[in-house]
């Protein structure tokens, strides 16, 4: 009785709006960057998506299953089992940004993010892209050839892109974080309106 009566009470928590387990569900897929590092969660870029899905009336459940820190390879590891548990009609892969902060090799982020959206397409979701840049101070070769691994990617699966996440903020240093790599609270609606102008839930 105290076992079922516990199973209620986080079953009530688990929907933050409302919605119905059978809603279908928007997988927001990366890094710190998506994740609302720094910040509370409801304030990161993905649950305002929910809220605004839920205000204008459209049944989507969104689960933030980014993780700070993570690589392509990394997510590419756990991808499988996220999609098994949350079987999502839509995933917003926004991963690689930690690679190339890395220096890992453009070959090997662009061999796990296809493999990750081949995945995700074989299991029936659609696939909105998000790309990321690096500063020039990695070299004029490898910030051209990161960025244009995501638009590659999105011309091969024939998918919907935001071409690079912090465009809209970018030249903005008040809209960071102090140590100038991720985004304030205040930067989250801007983040969210840019990636809305090619996602079309």
């Amino acid at each position: 009785m105290f076992k079922r009566t516990l199973v209620g009470i986080f079953s009530v928590f688990a929907f933050h709006h409302s919605v119905q387990a059978a809603d279908p569900v928007v997988l927001v897929y990366g890094d710190s960057l998506s994740a609302g590092y720094g910040l509370s969660a409801d304030q990161a870029w993905p649950m305002l998506l929910d809220r605004q899905l839920a205000a204008q009336g459209k049944k989507y459940r969104v689960v933030n299953a980014s993780v700070s820190g993570e690589t392509t390879a990394g997510g590419l590891t756990r991808f499988p089992a996220t999609l098994k548990q949350h079987q999502p009609q839509w995933v917003i892969l926004a991963l690689g940004s930690n690679d190339g902060l890395r220096g890992l090799p453009i070959e090997a982020m662009k061999t796990n993010l296809a493999q990750m959206i081949e995945k995700a397409q074989s299991s029936g979701a659609r696939v909105h892209l998000i790309g990321m840049q690096m500063p020039p101070n990695y070299g004029a070769n490898y910030t051209r050839q990161f960025a244009a691994v995501y638009q590659e990617l999105a011309r091969q699966y024939r998918l919907s892109l935001s071409p690079f996440l912090l465009e809209p903020i970018i030249r903005q240093s008040n809209y960071f974080q102090p140590d100038q790599l991720h985004p304030t609270a205040a930067a989250q609606p801007i983040l969210l309106k840019y990636i809305l102008q090619n996602l079309k839930i």
